[in-house]
């Protein structure tokens, strides 16, 4: 019998491998041929540059598989199946910065207390339709409860659900007893769930290791109090410096950015002190933090269209009027602040809070930035090219360009006139796949 010495390799793998090959059996080297990708090519009154801000009359954009080949005038492109969109202004795939899609508004004690993480993820699938329909092909989701931002992001990614492109966070990261934390009621009641809770630099530290672990993109840290939680402040600074230097180091050192919740100006200041990459919110924000901002090249994430909805429907939902007194304070004083960070020439990206209202209303909020300040170019701006750079992501998405993603979605008329146009998108495409309006324009193949 062959005596197997792992110490001495009398026998080995190595030398099995090596036998096999001296049977001098042949060798066959497979060389697989790329696989000619469909052409596609889209056609409306116009296109929108969102870089120079131009639009483009009688221009058309081919897409090859998942990619745009090219963009340029109207011309014959044979073998391509042709969309025709008509009185349509064409535009990159929008881009929301600050969503919650595995959320939706409901009763508040009733998502306390008789609703799981398994309901969230069974009815996630809705959401990220719902989003993708309205034309918003690419979100960053900031915080869900037990890892179910990142599953929907797999299985989206696989083709299993149709949604758009995430960018998740896992677990929010705050402080005991702060926004990421459960609030108001008896210490006696239990919830199993995983925690974003962390206190302390080394507990701060592991958070964002835990969340990198389970395939976060991102990291949220919750840096000040919040609205839509029961801490008797709005804007309290919850973390101190040194807390989130930790974290913006941690999160960075594995390559990651960090979305920062801030709605008071101590926390906001001391968050972008710290390095983080957005500040998410930035309700309160003062001169001194805008400055700050703009020195640092911070973007800022401003949701300006919830007020409304807040105002308007969570009585019904039985939030208590606390919270519904917090958003009075903040709400107005957000917008006011906002046309101050955009006079002041702040880098602006455009995320929205989806959640707090019904997602697949993301584009609500182009008319509010607009009324705030914003030309709606800048606005379209902050959805696209701005959005994209925040992400990392702007030599992939953000704007209409050869090599670039195929994310189109058309707008009926000229969006730069009105800019509500955006809530009524025609037309959507994702990665070179129609997911809305293309059986109704197609014509056929191209003699």
């Amino acid at each position: 019998m062959q005596r197997f010495d792992m110490g001495t390799r009398r026998c080995s793998w190595a030398a099995g491998l090596a036998l096999a090959a001296a049977l001098a059996l042949p060798v066959v080297v497979f060389t697989q041929e790329p696989t000619p990708q469909p052409l596609t090519v889209v056609r409306a009154a116009r296109v929108l540059d969102v870089t120079t801000g131009q639009l483009l009359y009688n221009y058309q954009v081919v897409v090859e598989g998942d990619l745009v080949k090219a963009v340029g005038p109207r011309a014959a492109v044979p073998g391509a199946t042709a969309v025709e969109l008509g009185d349509a202004t064409l535009l990159p795939g929008l881009i929301d910065c600050h969503t919650h899609i595995t959320q939706d508004p409901g009763d508040y004690y009733d998502q306390i207390f008789r609703r799981s993480p398994i309901d969230l993820a069974v009815a996630a699938h809705r959401y990220a339709r719902r989003t993708l329909e309205a034309g918003f092909t690419t979100v960053r989701d900031v915080g869900a409860a037990e890892f179910v931002d990142i599953a929907l992001r797999n299985a989206i990614a696989r083709g299993e659900v149709v949604g758009p492109r995430i960018l998740a966070a896992g677990l929010a990261i705050g402080a005991t007893g702060g926004h990421a934390d459960l609030s108001g009621f008896s210490p006696y009641l239990k919830f199993e769930t995983f925690s974003g809770v962390a206190d302390g630099e080394d507990e701060i530290r592991r958070k964002v290791r835990i969340n990198i672990k389970h395939g976060a993109d991102l990291i949220k840290v919750v840096a000040t109090a919040g609205v839509l939680s029961e801490e008797e402040s709005v804007g309290a600074p919850q973390y101190t410096l040194d807390e989130l230097r930790a974290l913006v180091d941690e999160a960075h050192m594995w390559g990651k950015k960090v979305a920062a919740h801030a709605h008071g100006a101590e926390g906001i200041r001391r968050a972008i002190e710290a390095g983080v990459d957005s500040v998410d919110h930035a309700s309160l924000i003062d001169d001194e933090g805008i400055r700050l901002a703009r020195a640092r090249g911070t973007y800022l994430v401003m949701d300006v269209y919830n007020d409304d909805y807040i105002l308007a429907e969570y009585r019904r939902l039985r939030y208590p009027e606390k919270i519904i007194e917090k958003e009075r304070k903040v709400g107005q004083l957000q917008r006011e602040n906002f046309r101050k960070a955009v006079q002041a020439g702040a880098k602006m990206a455009f995320g929205t809070d989806a959640a707090v209202f019904p997602h697949g209303w993301n584009a609500r909020q182009f008319a509010k930035m607009v009324e705030a300040g914003q030309a709606p170019i800048e606005a379209i701006r902050a959805a696209t090219v701005h959005a994209a750079d925040l992400l990392g992501l702007g030599d992939r998405i953000g704007s209409i360009a050869p090599g670039k993603a195929a994310d189109l979605v058309a707008a009926p008329g000229n969006p730069l006139a009105d800019v509500t146009l955006l809530e009524r998108v025609s037309f959507v495409m994702k990665g070179g796949v129609i997911y809305k309006g293309g059986a109704a324009a197609r014509t056929g193949i191209e003699p």
